[in-house]
C-alpha cells in the first residue's frame, strides 16, 4: 500500500483527490495539509511514501516549500499537481529535486500513475516536460532568465515578487541581511532588471506567482 499525503490550500480539491485515490486497491491517503508548514509537519510525522503537492500555498511557494522538504527528507518523491502549465516551473523543480509534474488538467488516471511511478524511485515525466528537457540541452540560448536562477536566487527572487523586504526574507530563510542583499543583485543582473517592481512585473507576467 501506498501512503499519500496531499497539500493543497483548496479543501474541495483535497476532497475530490481523496475520493479518487480512495479507489485505487493499492493507494491509501495517510494525510493532507492545506498549507507548507503544514506539509512540513506531515513529512515529520512521516507516515507517507509519496507527496502529492500543488504549489500555490499561503505561507510560502511550493518552491520554498519543496526545498525544505528535500532538506529534512531527501528520499521522499514529491509529487507537484499544479495549475500552472509546465512551461513555467516544471523544469526548475525538476532540477530542485521533484519526482514529477503534473499540471491540474491532467486526466485522474494519470495522477495515480505517476504516484505509482515517482513510489518506485523514478522520475515521472510528461512528453510535454520531455520536451521541454529536450529543448533545454540542445537549445540553451531560448531558456528563460529565471531558469538560470539557483535555488537560494529562485527563492529569493519570489519573495521579493511577492513584495517581501529583505529583512523579513532573511528572517524567513535563516539568513543575513547581507546575505539576502547579495542574491537580490545576482537575481536582478541575472534577469536584466533593476527594481522590485520589475521583478514582481516580470515574475506576474511569466506566471510565476498569481
Amino acid at each position: 500500500m501506498i501512503r499519500i499525503a496531499i497539500v493543497d490550500d483548496h479543501a474541495i480539491v483535497r476532497t475530490g483527490l481523496r475520493q479518487f485515490l480512495s479507489e485505487q486497491v493499492d493507494l491509501r491517503v495517510t494525510g493532507e495539509a492545506g498549507s507548507g508548514r503544514e506539509a512540513l509537519d506531515l513529512v515529520r510525522a512521516g507516515e507517507l511514501d509519496v507527496m502529492l503537492m500543488d504549489l500555490s500555498l499561503p505561507d510560502q511557494s511550493g518552491v520554498e516549500t519543496l526545498a525544505a522538504i528535500k532538506a529534512r527528507k531527501p528520499e521522499l518523491p514529491v509529487l507537484i499537481l499544479s495549475g500552472f502549465p509546465e512551461t513555467h516551473y516544471a523544469t526548475t523543480l525538476l532540477r530542485q529535486g521533484a519526482s514529477g509534474y503534473l499540471n491540474k488538467e491532467c486526466d485522474p488516471e494519470e495522477i495515480a500513475t505517476a504516484i505509482r511511478t515517482v513510489f518506485r524511485g523514478r522520475k515521472y515525466i510528461t512528453p510535454a516536460v520531455a520536451e521541454l528537457l529536450a529543448e533545454g540541452l540542445g537549445a540553451s540560448p531560448d531558456q528563460a532568465p529565471h531558469d538560470t536562477l539557483s535555488e537560494r536566487e529562485l527563492q529569493v527572487f519570489l519573495r521579493l515578487a511577492r513584495g517581501e523586504t529583505v529583512g523579513h526574507i532573511a528572517d524567513g530563510m535563516s539568513l543575513s541581511v547581507k546575505t539576502v542583499s547579495t542574491y537580490r543583485s545576482r537575481v536582478l543582473e541575472k534577469l536584466a532588471l533593476s527594481t522590485n517592481s520589475e521583478l514582481t512585473y516580470y515574475a506576474l507576467k511569466n506566471g510565476l506567482i498569481e
